[in-house]
């Protein structure tokens, strides 16, 4: 999803932002968080059980004729639909949310992000089929940094992802996490600045 050079770009923002800061940035992407296929089938399913109500009432047709004809509906639509463009398009905004939002919580504990000497790790999650984004910060910064302060960066990641400009989005959000974090979690001068967790990008 993202090319070496614009992966390189993303590291290098990274060691950036980590060089100012005690704190620790991990970034990573999601093709899709879940491949929703109980919706088509769902949708599909709807549609057969709607179709035979004005053939019964409005037709002398036999039932054998409206069955296959319901019959044809549902795999019609099922097709129609089971493609990922059409597919993530009609999946409800909440379960592409909650599913993405599970996804990027089990990445930040599956990365180590919890494992951080003074609690300092920061996820940066975006799930691209879902246009989703999400920072997460362990339990240290949240002591001093309210979630909301991170939703310039979400909204920087999501507007990139939006428009096709996924590394663009990436490169601004680590960029103004890093802010944040220099602000709260400085590097003291002559302290001795560990890089905890590696500095790349995992994409999936």
């Amino acid at each position: 999803m993202i090319s070496d050079p614009d992966n390189q770009r993303i590291v290098e923002a990274i060691r950036a932002a980590e060089a100012k800061t005690s704190g620790e940035i991990y970034c990573v992407i999601a093709h899709a968080c879940g491949q929703h296929h109980l919706v088509p089938i769902a949708w599909a399913a709807l549609v057969a059980l709607v179709v035979p109500l004005p053939l019964i009432r409005l037709t002398a047709w036999p039932a054998s004729v409206i069955y296959v004809l319901q019959l044809i509906s549902f795999i019609a639509v099922a097709i129609a639909v089971w493609r990922p463009a059409v597919r993530f398009r009609i999946v409800p905004p909440r379960m592409k949310r909650d599913r993405a939002h599970a996804e990027a919580m089990r990445q930040f504990w599956a990365h180590g992000l919890h494992l951080t000497q003074r609690r300092t790790g920061v996820l940066i999650f975006v799930a691209v089929a879902e246009r989703y984004a999400e920072v997460i910060a362990d339990a240290g910064i949240g002591e001093k940094v309210a979630p909301e302060v991170w939703s310039n960066a979400i909204k920087a990641l999501t507007t990139a992802v939006k428009a096709g400009r996924l590394a663009d989005g990436l490169v601004a959000a680590v960029e103004q996490c890093g802010a944040v974090l220099a602000e709260h979690f400085p590097v003291a001068p002559g302290e001795i600045n560990p890089d905890e967790l590696p500095d790349k990008v995992v994409v999936m």
